[in-house]
């Protein structure tokens, strides 16, 4: 069964970027500090940064499906390969977001600004200069052409030839498509591996250029995760009460539910281990990247850790609540709310430094990019059947009890 999207649909994207836009002018007029353009430029990031971040976990997540030949997940693989629809969009973003920053437009890395690294200039930095070998600029950006390169490849690939794959005439054989796809989940795996930290070590804690934590990656990483799954779980709810997705029954939803459940867990875990190892060493040079957010972000900082992982906890821990949607949904959206507060808060401290806040240009910006999202994953689930009928799988999935 194909889906269409709802003239509903449309019209909810369309009022989310229409009000986002409005909230977005009457922040930019209500501010008239000198640090309104960076404010949009680390907005521009924050959101870039975290929808394009979804995407790319979303390949991640179908990579490591057909890696470890995981048959539960074969009815929602459409819901997965619509969520990676919004990489290029994302891509662009942050490429805009990395040639300004490049070009001196803003500010928002200090260790581009000139002279950081010059001996003879006065705003020599010398932490920053002994880190040239990592942080200079044909490095950074031949980096960053890989990264988005050969992930946007392999996410094309997935995409393609899963759809080349309905169109074979197997007469019960095993798909030479599926056969390839493990191969090229291997590969993804083993590259998105180290560039997932990598990625978050060059557009996230690069801002902070003074601080660094061995665990950031994985941070980042766990939070992507987590808000790809969040998006997963709201899109099957959203799907089925619409009459789509007849084939994924509560055994399916419980999974997704388990992974939501498991990732909160993990983020959480990690978040609170970087924070003690961190804290009570008591070290000046890496306790001020804490010090800073208890000072100025106190609210937000603490507040994520509590919605992000005593809700999901407490709620989502017995089995009845990960099968029931009046439960999954509005917990899956408040948690995603409060993973796009971390990433705010992982970037306007060092950006923004105190002057830094949620307000009405964070909101309208939110709201542009979450329509934007909204209608290119509607959009690419209305460009192909839901489900994938000559994946070897299929049949165990649609039967899936426990």
């Amino acid at each position: 069964m194909e889906y269409t999207v709802s003239k509903q649909a449309k019209l909810t994207t369309l009022i989310l970027v229409v009000v986002g836009v409005a909230a977005l002018l009457v922040g930019i007029m209500m501010d008239h500090g000198d640090h309104a353009g960076k404010r949009i430029w680390a907005n521009l990031l924050i959101n870039g940064y975290f929808f394009f971040t979804i995407s790319l976990a979303a390949v991640f997540f179908l990579a490591l499906q057909y890696v470890s030949e995981m048959a539960w997940g074969v009815t929602t693989q459409r819901v997965f390969q619509a969520i990676m629809s919004f990489m290029p969009i994302g891509a662009v973003v942050l490429l805009i977001v990395f040639i300004a920053s490049s070009m001196h437009q803003t500010h928002l890395y200090h260790w581009m600004a000139e002279g950081v690294m010059d001996p003879a200039s006065e705003h020599y930095d010398k932490i920053i200069a002994g880190k040239s070998f990592y942080l200079n600029q044909p490095f950074f950006w031949g980096r960053n052409i890989l990264y988005f390169g050969i992930w946007i490849y392999f996410a094309n690939w997935f995409r393609k030839n899963s759809l080349k794959e309905d169109t074979l005439n197997l007469d019960g054989a095993t798909s030479p498509v599926y056969k390839k796809a493990i191969i090229k989940g291997i590969l993804f795996i083993a590259f998105f591996a180290y560039t997932s930290s990598s990625s978050a070590w060059d557009w996230i804690m690069a801002i902070d250029v003074h601080w660094f934590s061995t665990m950031f990656g994985w941070y980042c990483f766990s939070g992507m995760w987590v808000s790809m799954m969040i998006v997963a779980v709201v899109l099957v709810q959203y799907l089925k009460r619409n009459g789509y997705l007849k084939e994924v029954n509560s055994s399916h939803v419980h999974d997704l539910g388990k992974w939501l459940f498991a990732i909160s867990c993990l983020w959480s875990y990690i978040w609170f281990c970087q924070f003690m190892l961190i804290w009570y060493s008591n070290i000046p040079e890496e306790a001020t990247y804490y010090i800073q957010r208890f000072n100025d972000y106190r609210g937000l900082y603490i507040g994520t850790f509590f919605v992000n992982f005593l809700l999901p906890f407490f709620v989502l821990m017995s089995r009845d609540a990960k099968r029931n949607g009046i439960f999954l949904i509005p917990i899956a959206l408040i948690i995603f709310i409060g993973h796009w507060i971390d990433v705010l808060v992982m970037v306007l401290p060092g950006t923004l430094f105190d002057h830094g806040h949620l307000g009405a240009v964070e909101i309208g910006m939110f709201l542009i990019f979450l329509g934007v999202f909204i209608f290119m994953v509607l959009r690419a689930l209305s460009k192909a059947p839901l489900m994938t009928k000559n994946h070897p799988m299929y049949d165990e999935s649609v039967h899936l009890h426990h």
